[in-house]
């Protein structure tokens, strides 16, 4: 199962399910805890960039180019042709330790007695990890208890939209986590050349502080994930039946919702959305960070339920929901989006960028009969420009437990330093695609193609893929898909947006959090129909007076920190 990317408005229900926290001092500085623990409920601001002690950047050369060079990270370069694998980790240390890495997995939990894990094994020098594979849909909320109980291994990987779950995931860090300062700073090339060659912007967000009003406290506690750049969700339609009913690709929403009407059929089981909920914001310029938005004249920020656009989405969403524009299930949270889109029951979805490339593998392979998908193009209502929130965070990160030793934690930087492989490598080919003639085979066009095993084993599951970031990430997949997402990218440019906090991170305080989830989950009230439009003003006050007020001044503050103010 595909997730929102990291810079997405996120699922909220794991990023606002917090409970409130007593109170822990101003500006939201910690309060130590004995046994060198922290505690804090009031929020963090911290800055992820101007480190003096992360790795020494030093580019990795790429084996083989790019057929299609764009200007990473948000126009990223692709390859229409497979190339053939190159080594990239000449000399391969020789492990012998046995650890457990906690991943998520959606779906089936494959075997680890499949011939992939040991060839990877071997691949990487003989250093074993385990994987104890864990429920992705509870993956987050779940975490929560296993760090407290130190019950998740050796390491832990946290994709970024599940860090919300976390009352305060700076104190988690900190108290849980390897402190990897000391050992990856300064020049690491000449034994994690691949490591070093990650941008120090990667590095740069693997950072917490366990005072983040001190600098000197600032350290390195993850491994980063995939820093991938560019528009990282989008909403789906399914081309070839826009093309069979003679509908054009919507421009605006206005043109949008005519296409929902002029495509839906409730009595036949035909609906325009599976559902439609964190993605809508930017289309009426009513989201940002955490709702956030920069009042230039006021000099303060306002709060995105606080604008007449706010009102415009959420009568948008309930015109979807009363004019069964929507699947009626979509209340429920249980929908698969992927199979009623592949069925053709549902003409959009709202989905991460991975689902195209998804959605043509797996008609290539059988999986599905016939159909063509693409992002619908920026859209804006009531004549606004549109704006496109681009990828400016790293994936997620792989956490090591603070109580393995030195020499663990750098045979498993060893493991990390292999994984960072990119696109084009004989490593990157093993982890990704499996063993040739048994997870996948070449297709005529060159490119590897799943076998039924490996879609299965390899392809499906989290497994090692995300256990550290490629030096460079790039568009792959099928030669057609591949050129068609290049182009997009490349139209899109113009309407890319700017990031309000580039170079910081800001966990709010508790109670914003919690106000925040009940904002959100009354939203869903009006959208499905359980309670009326005229119910907002007072739903605005409710969130203002129950964290949203207070937050305010936090957000503000914290803005003009980043200005210089």
């Amino acid at each position: 199962m595909l997730e929102p990317s990291s810079n997405a408005p996120f699922k909220r229900r794991s990023l606002f399910k917090v409970a409130g926290l007593g109170a822990a001092g101003a500006a939201g500085l910690p309060v130590l805890a004995s046994c060198g623990d922290i505690e804090s409920g009031e929020g963090a601001v911290q800055s992820t960039e101007g480190f003096d002690f992360l790795p020494t950047y030093k580019e990795w050369p790429l084996p083989v180019q790019p057929d299609l060079v764009g200007e990473p990270p948000n126009h990223p370069s692709g390859f229409t042709s497979y190339p053939e694998p190159i080594q990239a980790v000449a000399e391969l240390p020789s492990g012998s330790g046995t650890y457990e890495l906690t991943v998520p997995v959606w779906g089936d939990t494959p075997s680890g007695d499949d011939p992939y894990y040991a060839a990877v094994t071997e691949a990487w020098g003989g250093t074993v990890i385990n994987l104890r594979q864990a429920d992705g849909n509870t993956f987050a909320d779940t975490s929560v208890q296993w760090l407290k109980a130190n019950e998740y291994g050796d390491a832990i990987l946290m994709f970024g939209w599940m860090l919300g779950s976390h009352t305060d995931f700076r104190e988690t860090v900190v108290n849980n986590f390897y402190d990897l300062t000391d050992i990856v700073k300064g020049d690491i090339a000449e034994r994690w050349p691949l490591l070093a060659g990650m941008p120090n912007s990667s590095w740069g967000q693997s950072v917490w502080s366990k005072d983040p009003a001190d600098p000197d406290s600032a350290r390195i506690f993850g491994i980063p994930g995939n820093l991938s750049g560019g528009q990282g969700n989008a909403v789906f339609v399914r081309t070839d039946y826009l093309e069979a009913a003679n509908l054009a690709m919507p421009t605006t929403v206005e043109e949008l919702l005519e296409v929902c009407r002029a495509w839906s059929d409730d009595a036949n089981g035909k609906w325009a959305f599976a559902t439609l909920d964190w993605f809508v914001g930017q289309w009426f310029s009513a989201d940002d960070t955490e709702g956030w938005l920069w009042d230039a004249d006021q000099e303060k920020m306002i709060h995105s339920c606080e604008l007449p656009n706010f009102t415009e989405m959420l009568t948008f969403r309930r015109t979807l929901w009363d004019e069964k524009l929507i699947h009626p299930d979509a209340p429920s949270g249980t929908l698969d989006f992927h199979a009623l889109q592949a069925s053709g029951a549902v003409l959009f979805t709202q989905d991460s960028m991975g689902w195209w490339g998804e959605f043509v593998r797996q008609v290539n392979a059988g999986e599905i009969d016939a159909g063509a998908i693409a992002p619908l193009p920026p859209l804006a209502a009531n004549g606004r420009t549109p704006i496109v929130p681009m990828n400016t965070t790293v994936d997620g990160w792989t956490f090591l437990n603070k109580d393995l030793s030195k020499e663990q934690v750098e045979e498993i930087l060893d493991i990390a330093n292999w994984c960072s492989s990119p696109y084009g490598t004989a490593e990157f080919e093993l982890l990704q695609y499996g063993i040739e003639g048994e997870h996948f085979n070449l297709g005529e066009d060159g490119t590897p193609v799943m076998t039924e095993l490996g879609s299965k084993i390899v392809g499906g599951p989290v497994n090692y893929k995300a256990l550290s970031g490629q030096v460079q990430t790039f568009l792959t997949g099928d030669p057609g898909m591949v050129q068609a997402r290049f182009d997009y990218n490349a139209s899109i440019q113009q309407y890319a947006g700017t990031n309000l906090f580039e170079g910081m991170r800001i966990e709010g305080p508790a109670d914003f959090k919690a106000a925040s989830q009940t904002l959100w989950d009354q939203q869903n009230d009006i959208a499905y129909g359980r309670s009326d439009l005229s119910s907002i003003p007072d739903m605005v006050q409710t969130f203002l007076d129950n964290g949203g007020e207070a937050a305010r001044q936090y957000y503000t503050d914290a803005y003009k920190s980043i200005k210089g103010e």
